[in-house]
């Protein structure tokens, strides 16, 4: 008797070119066809006749062929015309062969499924299903609604919903293990996994398609639960294999670092301090440090990552800080230059565009360990840069690494059987429930105050036909020695388009605005292009700065207070936040203007709304979440997040809470269970499951 845990070859049909294309989905066991749920269902399980049949819906119906013949309308069409005894329904079909049409003569009795659609006061259907039924022959219809799945690898569909039938078969005799412990269950109050996979692939006939959504949330919602239950899990046991792993204690240093910050020429304040105490202390333990920062736009995250930096050059050890970009780095570059110009630190910067000769002594220098800071992008973690003792990895706006790269960060630095410590900063505020969900095996810090004598910025939503408008205010604030940035954000997937787009609103404004120096900066520019053009902007010299979301993060110009950002409407409101964090560093009140594509729907309307009517990071990523889901707040490409099967965080992410309660439970109290779920939904390869 087959169990849903056998390899898939012991179903029938199921050779090796077939196990192989399935496995390119991960599905190599029966219980993994369970797992990979239809995209939509289709009702076949009554014949309605044709006077009932519903216009722009799928129907199944049937009835007696009265006409059959090839038309010539500039191409060949079949036409077969069906009459039940109540009305008449046309069959059309452009691709069809000889013996097609010689089947489906006069007089045959045809049950056919398709899109009916009314063209004047005939209905017909445009190639539908159809079987031609025997003489006497009744036809059965489907005893529960049709599983419509997604296509995969030249299986076809019929072939692949021949496999997924074998396996509910053997899902009703032979039930999954329920790895989640009643108890759980009961809380929780969710149906069994058997109950939910069945339901899934087969809702029976009493489920309306109009309302299937909400019909089977609750045994989606049941999978959801159990597959971000194994993610949180894999996560917390990463966290706990770090608490037994090695890494250099650097509690020395300490009166340095007291030193250090009653030298700087501003106070810090509480929350930076609180924060700073939080890293100290994960560096003077003999287990690597895995702590997130988080802090909203301005609120000081480079400062404490400057002191976390000294600590460990104190204990004479190297510290990295790896920026996603080369116009970030050269920044961090630069102030960190400046903070650290009277101390005993030798600081450098490693990016992909530095000459080879330039670059291979810089690595030589990390190598012998004459370097104690090593500034850079990922050219920092690529074959040939070797650290001599890094025990600090400083990861800035990195909220795209995903938990098996922090894995393989921390695994970089340190020296024989030790890891180095890991803080991550993200400027992004993330929500709690999504901060549990990619974050779990992170300790979190958040700066939740934002220096004294910071202003908030004051947000204005106009539209585009008052362009003109923006534009005299721009020219006079500027003439008055403001600055200001002009952004056009990323409108296609294209790089080009997004530097198009800037530079056509740099020769309109260069015509409009003859009294000012205005500046251009966009991702297809040389670096050394940006960053003479972001000099001069810093300098003073242009007074306003054309440019694509390339300015989103790190770009610090106190004296610049105004921002105009196109095409609001089509961003993330994170995002928006992050642009809008760019201006309000000086002691002037500060504005951004979010101008919008006319006509604008209510959605839009109450998006640019939340961000008109706060500055506060963390109330506008939950609203992000809400809105858009969790790729507008972590970035479309990110991979902080796992690809999950079948939840989906913006749907799904109120379940954390009770998942985190759970999770605590099960590792307790069910160890073997944890595993057990762990394998089932990561697989027994990956990194996560290997803990």
């Amino acid at each position: 008797m087959l169990d849903i845990n056998d390899e898939l070859d012991a179903l029938r049909g199921v050779g090796p070119s077939l196990s192989e294309k399935l496995s390119s989905q991960d599905i190599r066991k029966i219980e993994d066809l369970l797992f990979f749920l239809p995209i939509r269902y289709e009702d076949k399980t009554k014949l309605i006749k044709i006077s009932d049949a519903i216009a722009d819906q799928k129907n199944l119906t049937q009835g007696k062929v009265i006409d059959s013949k090839i038309l010539f309308y500039g191409r060949r069409v079949l036409q077969v015309i069906l009459d039940d005894g109540t009305e008449r329904l046309k069959l059309r079909f452009f691709y069809f062969s000889n013996n097609q049409y010689k089947q489906l003569s006069y007089g045959k009795t045809v049950v056919c499924f398709g899109l009916l659609k009314k063209n004047g006061k005939n209905l017909e259907m445009i190639h539908p299903e159809y079987k031609i039924l025997k003489d006497d022959e009744t036809y059965r219809t489907e005893k529960t609604l049709s599983p419509i799945y997604q296509s995969i690898n030249d299986v076809t569909k019929g072939r692949f919903r021949n496999l997924v039938k074998q396996a509910t078969d053997i899902l009703r005799n032979s039930k999954p293990s329920e790895l989640i412990p009643n108890q759980i269950l009961k809380e929780i109050n969710l149906p069994d996994l058997s109950s939910s996979l069945i339901h899934l692939h087969c809702p029976p006939k009493t489920t309306s398609i109009k309302n299937i959504e909400d019909e089977l949330a609750p045994y989606k919602e049941r999978l959801s639960f159990e597959e971000l239950l194994a993610y949180y899990m894999s996560l917390r046991k990463l966290k706990k294999l770090a608490e037994v792993t090695s890494a250099s204690n650097l509690s020395k240093g300490q009166q340095g670092v007291e030193n250090f910050i009653d030298s700087l020429e501003f106070t810090l304040t509480a929350a930076q301090m609180r924060v700073i105490n939080d890293i100290t202390d994960d560096l003077s333990k003999s287990q690597p440090m895995m702590r997130m920062l988080q802090g909203d736009v301005g609120s000081g995250k480079t400062i404490v990552a400057a002191i976390a930096c000294l600590k460990a050059i104190l204990n004479k050890k190297q510290a990295a800080l790896m920026a996603p970009t080369e116009l970030l780095a050269t920044q961090h570059y630069e102030s960190l230059s400046k903070l650290f110009k009277n101390y005993d630190v030798k600081i450098s910067i490693l990016t992909g565009s530095i000459k080879k000769p330039i670059r291979e002594e810089i690595e030589n220098s990390i190598l012998a360990g004459e370097i104690n800071l090593i500034i850079g992008t990922h050219a920092l973690f690529q074959e040939g840069v070797t650290f001599n003792n890094l025990e600090l990895i400083v990861i800035d706006e990195q909220h795209r690494f995903g938990v098996k790269q922090r894995v393989a960060l921390r695994e970089k630095g340190g020296s024989e059987n030790k890891h180095a410590h890991q803080l991550i900063m993200s400027a992004t505020p993330i929500p709690r429930t999504l901060a549990m969900a990619a974050y779990a095996d992170l300790d979190t810090s958040i700066i939740d105050e934002l220096p004294s004598g910071r202003k908030p910025i004051k947000t204005l939503i106009i539209s585009n036909n008052k362009r003109d408008s923006v534009i005299e205010r721009i020219k006079i604030a500027c003439q008055n020695g403001q600055q200001a940035y002009w952004v056009c954000p990323l409108i296609d997937e294209s790089e080009n388009i997004e530097a198009d787009s800037a530079t056509k609103r740099y020769e309109d404004l260069l015509n409009k605005i003859k009294s000012i120096k205005i500046g251009l900066i966009h991702g297809r520019q040389k670096n050394l292009e940006k960053e003479k053009t972001m000099q001069l902007f810093k300098e003073g010299k242009i007074d306003l700065l054309v440019a694509t979301t390339v300015i989103e993060v790190g770009v610090d110009v106190p004296n610049a207070n105004m921002m105009i950002i196109e095409n609001s409407e089509r961003m993330g409101l994170s995002q928006l936040h992050q642009l809008r964090g760019r201006v309000g560093r000086g002691q002037k009140e500060s504005h951004c203007i979010l101008l919008y594509q006319l006509p604008l729907n209510s959605f839009a309307k109450e998006r640019l709304s939340v961000l008109r009517d706060s500055n506060d990071g963390f109330h506008i990523a939950q609203k992000d979440l809400e809105l858009r889901g969790p790729g507008e707040i972590l970035g479309k490409k990110q991979t902080g997040l796992p690809n999950y099967r079948i939840a989906d965080l913006s749907r799904d992410a109120y379940l954390m809470p009770k998942i985190q309660k759970s999770a605590e439970i099960m590792m307790k109290e069910f160890p073997e269970n944890t595993n057990k779920i762990i394998s089932r939904w990561l697989g027994p390869a990956s990194v996560l499951g290997k803990v």
